[in-house]
């Protein structure tokens, strides 16, 4: 006969059955990358913002964006897009969905602070630097990379 010891891990067994492995520990801050329901159209725009072929990321992630509207990854990847070629309205418009659709999502937080930073707003930087803070239980690349912006903007804006 097992053990109450044993007994209190069938649970845990059957989830992992169930969910995967990996699933207990996936951070939540992020959609995973790749995988299934991924379209054609947002590999295409990825390896577009690889290539930093702004251009064509815009169609082929505007394209995708219209088959899948609850995609966080996609969202930002747009106003990352957006952002570089300085149309900074349509940037921002794409963060924020990406922040309504995941308020944890540490890359859209990352990049808007950038990007307010581009536009001569650094307190708006200085809410998602913040709100990485609280997301971020361990330091995290999105965090310091954006603390990094912030100290260097403000570094050059002394006078």
């Amino acid at each position: 006969m097992p053990s109450h010891g044993a007994l209190a891990l069938v649970p845990l067994a059957i989830a992992l059955s169930v969910l995967g492995a990996p699933a207990l520990w996936a951070d939540p801050a992020e959609e995973a990358p790749g995988g299934a329901g991924v379209s054609a159209e947002y590999a295409l725009g990825k390896t577009a913002v690889e290539a930093k072929d702004w251009t064509r990321a815009i169609q082929s992630l505007s394209k995708a964006a219209v088959q899948d509207d609850r995609n966080p990854d996609l969202e930002n990847l747009l106003g990352y897009a957006y952002r570089h070629i300085g149309r900074f309205d349509e940037a921002f418009r794409h963060y924020e969905i990406a922040l309504r659709l995941n308020p944890r999502h540490r890359g859209a937080h990352e990049y808007i602070g950038e990007a307010y930073l581009m536009v001569n707003n650094p307190a708006k930087a200085a809410e998602h630097l913040a709100a990485l803070k609280e997301i971020c239980l361990i330091p995290c690349e999105e965090y310091a990379d954006l603390e990094k912006a912030i100290a260097a903007y403000r570094a050059g804006h002394r006078r």
